[in-house]
């Protein structure tokens, strides 16, 4: 069971910590059995007999034990708060590890809603089951054995009583747990639904305002929302159903040991403090099979989450390192495609078919083609951030699968089609490749990506704040950060996955004008939309369905190439009739 499997995994670093809980544990254990027993001392040799000697020492020794009892059990939710927190967050490091390996595809398997409570709240419960545990699951059995066998001893005849209420209390409690299970796993299903719906909502409340779809979107959560409570409604009501069951259980058994002992007494067969002490005994193994339940309840739901980490866990990134890989150092950035085809698991086609081109180092190179043609996935791939389902991709002579990883991307600078900045300041979002960049390093990325003119204007400079997302600057703006932060990291090769979309067409050329000035030796790669920000690239790939169907510089591909007569003499056009 991959609950076990995981809290053994977690719990064993921490061994001193569980041996310190189950200790005090043990002692404050222990501590609440003597007392009932020191208890009925005190009324039948003490109070009986009017020794007030014996009263007051015997008092005193349950005073002490008392003391000690409420010391145990401090120090048991201390150390078992620590574990559990330690727990919860070796747990969460390493499910964000291994997420963090994953591909764009091995992302898009779990979807980042339910990757997201994987690593929170599933996490958290199992957590709470780790504390819940050191506190509670590991004195119910002591005193539950405990108190039978001191009960036993004091009366057997009373003994009676425990052997139907305890039953009682557990047929109840497994009857409820076998309905609460299969809800306990709808849950999560349903709270990864309600994650995914704030999320899109969130991400896109310009959308959501611009198509007056407020009303829809309410809808749309208030559904998932209906979901999430209809489902936590039924387990809570079966768990308010477990509660008041055990205590009209420990009541009606509570009854009967005072008649039946009363009755023992009258007869001279008990003594009143004996009755008293098993009454306390009693109490103690039905508020142990209480805690045994609140412990049951709780345990059903960790295993679901469990298996929902242990799922990630469990997952092999579809982009491996390779075991041996090859000690090359990357230098001069050439880039080659032999027979590359890429397809999604369970596609009916692939997604490219047969691509083959090179890609010189220092040259410029476009790659242009319709929404869907394969370009985007072409540029994962050159990053390696997913691997070809066939063919090879190479760069300077070496497979891309066979470079370490890390050596591979500090030689690449990818600027995705949507520029995202993290939060900090704007010295900070540009040293995120590369820590040690001076500030004139810093100031020249800003003067090749055109983002100079507007950062000196801000009153802070470089240390200007920069919100999650970058959301405090235009579209443009981030773009041009986000293109400035790559060349900051100072690779080999510079990929621009349609980077220069958010630009306006004389940025776009003087932009294009830096990148072949000032960094004439990089080898620069660029998925563009508009011909204008192509023309002028040393070779042109056209890509149609998937597979590359001209090859070229601007002029060739115009006489030779009808798909890309095509594309420009439509943007022709659209700037003519403008």
């Amino acid at each position: 069971m991959n609950l076990w499997r995981i809290l053994i995994q977690y719990l064993k670093p921490h061994w001193v910590l569980l041996l310190a809980v189950m200790v005090f544990q043990f002692g404050q254990s222990m501590a609440s059995l003597a007392l009932p027993t020191l208890n009925a001392d005190i009324i039948n040799k003490g109070v009986a007999t009017g020794d007030t000697g014996y009263i007051l020492s015997t008092g005193g020794l349950m005073l002490l034990i008392a003391v000690g009892q409420v010391a145990g059990s401090i120090l048991a939710t201390y150390f078992g708060s620590r574990l559990a927190m330690q727990v919860g967050r070796e747990i969460r490091g390493d499910v964000f590890a291994k997420v963090g390996k994953f591909s764009e595809r091995d992302v898009a398997l779990f979807g980042t809603p339910s990757l997201i409570t994987r690593s929170t709240n599933d996490v958290l419960q199992i957590q709470m089951l780790v504390l819940m545990g050191s506190t509670m699951l590991l004195s119910a059995p002591i005193l539950a054995v405990g108190g039978v066998i001191t009960a036993l001893g004091l009366d057997f005849n009373l003994s009676i009583i425990m052997a139907v209420s305890v039953p009682v209390v557990l047929v109840v409690i497994g009857f409820l747990l076998s309905r609460m299970i299969p809800l306990f796993r709808l849950m999560q299903v349903r709270i990864d639904r309600i994650n995914q719906v704030l999320r899109e909502q969130l991400t896109g409340v310009r959308v959501v305002r611009a198509f007056v779809r407020e009303k829809t979107e309410t809808a749309r959560f208030d559904e998932a929302n209906a979901e999430v409570t209809e489902t936590a409604l039924r387990s809570g009501r079966l768990m308010a159903f477990m509660f008041p069951t055990v205590l009209i259980v420990l009541n009606i058994s509570s009854i009967a040991v005072l008649w039946l002992g009363a009755y023992r007494v009258d007869s001279g067969q008990m003594e009143i403090g004996t009755v008293m002490a098993f009454l306390q005994y009693l109490m103690q193994i039905l508020m142990a099979v209480m805690m045994s339940m609140f412990m049951a309840m709780m345990i059903p739901r960790a295993a679901v989450c469990a298996d929902r980490v242990a799922e990630v866990a469990n997952t092999e990134p579809s982009v491996v390192a390779s075991l041996n890989p090859a000690t090359t150092s990357l230098s001069t950035g050439q880039i080659e495609l032999d027979d590359v085809s890429f397809a999604y698991p369970g596609a009916e086609k692939p997604v490219l078919a047969g691509m083959s081109f090179s890609i010189q180092p220092g040259t410029t190179t476009a790659i242009i083609g319709p929404t869907g043609s394969g370009k985007t996935t072409m540029i994962n791939l050159m990053a390696r951030l997913v691997d070809p389902t066939e063919g090879k991709i190479s760069i300077d002579g070496v497979a891309l699968r066979d470079l370490d990883m890390d050596e591979l991307w500090s030689k690449i600078g990818l600027i995705p089609q949507k520029a995202f900045l993290f939060s900090g300041t704007v010295a900070d979002t540009l040293r995120y490749g590369r820590e040690s960049a001076t500030d004139e390093e810093l100031w020249k990325a800003l003067e090749i990506a055109q983002a100079r003119d507007f950062v000196e204007k801000l009153p802070e400079g470089l240390n200007a704040p920069v919100v999650q997302g970058g959301t405090n600057f235009s579209g443009g703006q981030r773009q041009r950060l986000a293109i400035a932060r790559a060349i900051v990291k100072q690779p080999e090769v510079l990929i621009f996955d349609d980077s220069f979309s958010a630009l306006d067409l004389t940025t776009d050329a003087k932009l294009r004008q830096a990148l072949t000035k000032e960094l004439p030796t990089v080898t620069k790669i660029i998925v563009g939309q508009r011909v204008a920000s192509i023309r002028h690239a040393d070779q042109i790939v056209v890509c149609q369905d998937g597979k590359v169907s001209g090859l070229g510089t601007h002029e060739e591909l115009l006489k030779t190439n009808l798909n890309y007569q095509e594309i420009v003499s439509s943007q022709l056009t659209a700037e003519e009739a403008a």
